[in-house]
């Protein structure tokens, strides 16, 4: 056993400078790669959730103002709706008066049609009594003329 025990003691002292070289390859690899490395890695890793806290503040900015931009356009159109309601009933209230004014001048002409068939009706009817006296007058000379003939027909006697 003594000596596996002195094999492994050399073998360890043979060992020892490539232990050594590796640790001074790791501390020079440390310093000159992986601490840089870690650095940009780190500085990345920052740079990108600082990018993507701005995305989400623009996302939230941009939400606000599409907010702003829909309330501005609601706005809009209920002014626009109103506008237009206004015009509408100004010229409901245009045609109203207008119909009301045909309805005026439209029973102001009826009732001087009235009163003129009324005024022809009162001088016709004039008229007719002025000259029915002289029409039977005209009728009973006739038939005084000329008596109607026994058994003959009534256009005879005309």
């Amino acid at each position: 056993m003594q000596t596996i025990v002195h094999q492994l003691g050399e073998l360890f002292l043979q060992a020892v400078p490539t232990v050594l070289i590796i640790l001074l390859f790791y501390f020079i690899l440390r310093a000159l790669f992986f601490k840089p490395l870690l650095a940009v890695l780190a500085e990345r890793d920052a740079r990108t959730m600082g990018a993507q806290k701005a995305s989400e503040a623009a996302q939230a900015a941009a939400a606000e103002k599409v907010k702003q931009y829909q309330e501005a356009l609601k706005q809009a159109r209920g002014q626009v709706y109103a506008e237009q309601e206004v015009a509408r009933k100004k010229l409901l209230d245009e045609r109203a008066a207008r119909i009301k004014d045909a309805r005026t001048r439209a029973a102001g002409e009826v009732s001087a049609a009235k009163t003129r068939v009324a005024a022809e009706f009162a001088a016709a009817r004039r008229e007719v009594e002025s000259t029915v006296a002289q029409l039977s007058a005209e009728i009973a000379r006739r038939i005084l003329q000329n008596p109607p003939r026994p058994g003959g027909s009534p256009r005879e006697a005309r």
